[in-house]
């Protein structure tokens, strides 16, 4: 996929207070054509998790607009476009149970008293959640999603971006990410990593995406460990806690 991305600058009226900024700054106001990206080329392949990264102004949001227009209306889904709806997270997706609730757990929305609520009582970040597991639910051949990690704190965007590149992969669903927190990239683990600059320099890495193999062998005679006494959950994600007495 060829991409050349770019828009005509509008004209403008000179004002007093325009007048000022050019008089104290000695810049005028841009004409032509701004160019965000030039050729660049982007080895996409059906299924591919695909991450923009980049600062505010570098252009990873217009380039992803881009590639999401190249492949085609029909075959994308922006989650800025979902209805959400008044009915109840759960019964919202319009899935089996078993699938409903994985695809919760995996935004981090698996928590019962969050899945028995409807959209409007949700926070903005849980809504920005609930349009990834609602985008999912409909299947379509790609999902766009611009700043996919700006409402969550640190430690829970690195959780969800792992189960998006973990639930995409499995789906055989893919995504067009852009975000300007790059810190995520190692947790979702994408196929095709775009890195823009702010001097319109775009870097793109194709990478080799290695399976984890498990740890224990086919056939295993271990048992749990017996200090895993409980579970906590971060926004619906669920880990083993570990008793105070084997902590010592």
């Amino acid at each position: 996929m060829l991409l050349n991305v770019a828009y005509d600058v509008l004209p403008k009226q000179l004002s007093v207070h325009s007048a000022l900024v050019m008089d104290h700054f000695g810049v005028g106001f841009d004409t032509g054509r701004h160019v965000i990206a030039e050729n660049v080329e982007l080895p996409i392949q059906p299924g591919d998790v695909v991450l923009f990264t980049g600062p505010s102004g570098s252009g990873k949001s217009s380039l992803m607009r881009a590639a999401a227009a190249a492949l085609g209306v029909s075959a994308v889904l922006n989650i800025d476009t979902l209805e959400l709806g008044e009915r109840i997270l759960v019964d919202g997706l319009d899935r089996p149970a078993d699938e409903t609730f994985a695809l919760l757990t995996c935004c981090g929305l698996g928590e019962a008293r969050l899945m028995l609520r409807c959209p409007a009582e949700l926070s903005d970040g849980q809504r920005y959640r609930y349009r990834l597991a609602l985008a999912f639910s409909k299947s379509p051949a790609w999902i766009v999603a611009d700043e996919f990690t700006a409402t969550l704190d640190r430690t829970l965007a690195k959780v969800i971006a792992f189960n998006l590149g973990k639930t995409a992969r499995r789906r055989e669903t893919g995504l067009l990410l852009a975000t300007t927190h790059d810190d995520i990239a190692e947790d979702l683990n994408p196929d095709v990593h775009v890195d823009c600059r702010l001097d319109g320099e775009v870097e793109v890495e194709r990478r080799v995406i290695k399976k984890k193999s498990s740890a224990l062998p086919a056939k295993s005679n271990l048992r749990p460990a017996r200090n895993a006494i409980g579970r906590t959950s971060l926004g619906g994600i669920i880990a083993a806690t570990t008793s105070a007495s084997s902590a010592g």
